[in-house]
């Protein structure tokens, strides 16, 4: 039973780094760009838009070319903030003896 009381110990911890690690993520701020840095944008870890910046040089172009970079951009920083996640979420889970494709949050 105390391997048990072990795993549920940790598990409990786990959930509670969890919860801080999200918050923590949610409040910070990721930048992504497109075009090479044409269009700039920031977003917080909850996938909210802060800030889109479009450079002055971009305005006379192509209508399409410019939803293409603003696409781009937005993408650009929603992996960035994936892979944050990802990272902290191994972090956490890494002491615990999860079954092979088990992943947290359930």
């Amino acid at each position: 039973m105390k391997g048990l009381g072990g795993l549920m110990q940790k598990a409990q911890k786990v959930q509670e780094d969890m919860k801080k690690a999200q918050e923590d993520l949610a409040a910070s701020k990721f930048d992504g760009q497109s075009g090479g840095g044409l269009v700039k944008i920031k977003m917080t870890g909850r996938h909210e838009v802060i800030k889109l910046e479009i450079d002055d040089s971009l305005l006379d172009d192509d209508k399409d070319m410019l939803e293409d970079l603003i696409a781009a951009a937005i993408n650009d920083v929603v992996h960035k903030i994936e892979d944050k996640n990802r990272g902290m979420m191994t972090d956490m889970t890494s002491g615990l003896s999860l079954p092979g494709g088990m992943k947290l949050p359930f």
